[in-house]
């Protein structure tokens, strides 16, 4: 069975390093791995320093990795020219332009985003039985949280429509009168099994994320991102989507002994500083902390990358299922 990894936080944590070390970390277990990022501004390319797109495609350099690059303002474009294709189809040339306005207005509000990229991300898990392990590398926190949220909130929704659906098609069989019979289009309506497809894959997505995926938090340690990690906390919790560790990312390298300057001073307080809010994270955060990784002066690629991979040292999920 697939495993999928997801890791969240704020933006500028570092999630894209962290998930591209441990994807190369599955990936050197022998592990069948691909990484998914959603991040606009793909940084899964610089960090692999090569291109990837909205398919996945192998990582050159690297046995059993794989990447791919979702655009999330594609996706939305994407998303609204299939409804409209599938909901053209079933309408009278009438509604059709009064349909087309209304979904155009629908895009752009709150939500739509999240729901274009949700479809995304179900058609990656639905179609993800070549790997073993697949990891997202997600855009920042408040989305995320939107997103994973989703599945419930989308399959109520679509009950709701059901129902009324099925009121509007009872009343209309209803209406028949005199010697003509009543149109039978319950079993048959497209509308109807349209929104029966809907729900299967929102149950889908939802078990999914339920059983075979695990949550992980970047964070630095800092207090603002210590708050809003909190917060994501609290909030997959709500979700039933605990999160199954933290990754505190950016821990500042502590000077040699004989270094005194100027430097080398600031350099042992912020150290000291930083430790206190470890403390404090492994103190006040049921969730325990799996890796801490320090800072480097270049940007993580190439070599660096496997260094980082070799200090984030998670292991895969499932081996970690098994210790628990």
């Amino acid at each position: 069975m697939t495993e999928f990894v997801f890791f969240g936080g704020k933006g500028g944590v570092g999630k894209t390093t962290v998930s591209c070390a441990h994807a190369l970390e599955c990936a050197s277990s022998s592990h069948e791995t691909l990484v998914v990022s959603t991040d606009p501004a793909h940084s899964t390319t610089d960090v692999f320093e090569q291109d990837f797109g909205d398919e996945p495609r192998e990582v050159e350099g690297y046995t059993g990795l794989s990447a791919m690059e979702i655009d999330p303002e594609r996706e939305v474009q994407d998303h609204l020219q299939d409804l409209k294709r599938q909901l053209n189809a079933q309408l009278s040339a009438a509604m059709v332009n009064e349909v087309d306005i209304q979904l155009e207005m629908a895009h752009q509000t709150p939500g739509a985003y999240e729901a274009a990229l949700f479809d995304r991300f179900v058609d990656v898990m639905q179609t993800a039985e070549d790997y073993d392990t697949v990891i997202f590398d997600t855009s920042p926190t408040g989305s995320t949280l939107r997103l994973l949220a989703l599945p419930d909130l989308l399959e109520q929704w679509i009950d709701r429509l059901v129902a009324k659906r099925k009121r509007s098609i009872d009343r209309y069989e209803k209406a028949a009168i005199g010697n003509r019979e009543p149109r039978r289009v319950m079993d048959g309506d497209p509308v109807l099994a349209r929104l029966q497809q809907r729900k299967e894959r929102f149950e889908f997505a939802g078990e999914v994320l339920r059983e075979s995926a695990s949550f992980y938090l970047v964070l630095n340690p800092d207090e603002l991102s210590i708050r809003e990690t909190r917060r994501s906390v609290e909030t997959l919790s709500e979700a039933e989507l605990p999160v199954r560790g933290l990754v505190v990312n950016r821990l500042t390298p502590e000077p040699d002994p004989d270094e005194d300057g100027r430097g080398a001073r600031y350099l042992r307080e912020r150290v000291a500083t930083e430790r206190d809010r470890l403390d404090q994270i492994e103190r006040e955060f049921d969730v325990p902390v799996v890796a801490t990784i320090e800072t480097r002066v270049e940007e993580v690629r190439g070599s660096l990358l496997e260094d980082v991979a070799a200090e984030l040292d998670m292991g895969s999920t499932d081996e970690q299922s098994r210790l628990e």
